[in-house]
């Protein structure tokens, strides 16, 4: 990270974090120095550090609001699990008085034209709406980015721009994963056998989630405002870098079968999901990072991130149970079926 050492401790308040960004986010924090407290329905409580303060509450609730409100004041407010643009508006209005700055983690699904093109943070956005409730709490793929824009237009309009810093992350990787994208992978190469696999020469960008982690600490101690996006260097790295440290760390006696991307799309695979990090856009993976990397954002290898993310799986790690780990990856009969019929299309 940068030189910028702030004074310790601040006064920092976590909205939710009891998952994977959020629990990586207060353990660094914790370690820091820094007085934390944290606000959700406690879940998962037994899981933070010692001397973290947790308020048990819920954003659905006006009461719990306003009792958390009068636990302040704090340097700032980081919030990981805001997605209801009208529940962030509420508790933004309610911490405002309390709070010098509030972080929000948004994603770069923001940005409107996002993977059909690449995106700075001067992208155009979707269409938000900070007082929107849209009655559920499932997750919706193609409803998840207006959300989180309207999330931070709801931020901005109880604190003014002047004290917010918005977070666009890439995917995220590391330990404690719950989406189920790089433990599909490496469970699946540690299987073996024959393997589909699209485009060796696909870049990719995942950030890992303890460099998010760090970057969005670093920006928060130093009361930064404005906007990020948060990912590794374009370029760095490929799929089939991935797969070969998939290969290495896990000792996986894997036969890579690299298949056209056109094929697999006219046989129906699903991007992004049953083939996880897979998209047949160069666009997908070109997020520029050069803002963050000014200000002190910095990647370590694919290969820890791989090897961590093993290491926590074979240590019994598990992550939460959601409804987003079922859509990803191809099942052993579907895989079967793909490998038969690319098989046929390479006879003479």
């Amino acid at each position: 990270m940068s030189d910028y050492r702030a004074p310790c401790p601040r006064r920092l308040l976590f909205l939710g974090g009891s998952w994977f960004v959020g629990s990586a986010l207060i353990t660094a924090a914790t370690e820091a120095g820094h007085d934390v407290t944290v606000f959700n329905r406690g879940r998962a409580a037994n899981a933070y550090p010692t001397g973290v303060k947790h308020v048990r509450g819920n954003w659905e609730s006006e009461e719990d609001v306003a009792r958390l409100a009068s636990l302040g004041p704090w340097d700032a407010v980081i919030d990981v699990a805001g997605v209801i643009p009208s529940l962030v508006q509420r508790c933004a209005y309610a911490l405002a008085p309390v709070a010098d700055r509030y972080v929000f983690m948004s994603t770069i699904s923001a940005y409107r034209d996002w993977p059909y093109e690449a995106v700075d943070e001067s992208s155009p956005l979707w269409d938000g709406d900070p007082d929107w409730d849209p009655g559920t709490r499932t997750w919706d793929p193609d409803a998840y980015g207006p959300l989180k824009v309207g999330c931070e237009l709801a931020v901005s309009r109880a604190f003014g721009a002047d004290r917010v810093l918005v977070l666009r992350p890439h995917v995220v990787l590391g330990p404690r994963e719950y989406v189920g994208r790089l433990p599909w992978w490496l469970a699946r190469v540690d299987q073996g056998g024959r393997l589909v696999v699209p485009a060796p020469d696909r870049s990719i960008q995942p950030v890992d989630v303890r460099d998010l982690a760090a970057f969005a600490l670093n920006r928060a101690e130093a009361l930064d405002i404005g906007v990020y996006n948060v990912a590794a260097p374009p370029g760095r790295d490929s799929f089939s870098g991935l797969l070969d440290v998939c290969r290495e760390v896990t000792g996986g006696d894997v036969d890579p079968v690299w298949v056209e991307e056109e094929w697999l799309i006219d046989q129906g695979i699903t991007q992004w999901t049953e083939l996880p990090l897979w998209r047949a856009l160069p666009t997908a993976w070109s997020m520029a990072t050069d803002r963050a990397e000014a200000v002190g954002l910095r990647c370590r290898p694919l290969r820890q991130t791989v090897a961590d993310t093993w290491a926590w799986m074979q240590a019994g790690g598990r992550s939460v149970e959601h409804e987003r780990t079922a859509e990803h990856g191809l099942t052993t009969e579907r895989e079967a079926e793909l490998l038969a019929a690319w098989d046929r299309l390479q006879q003479p």
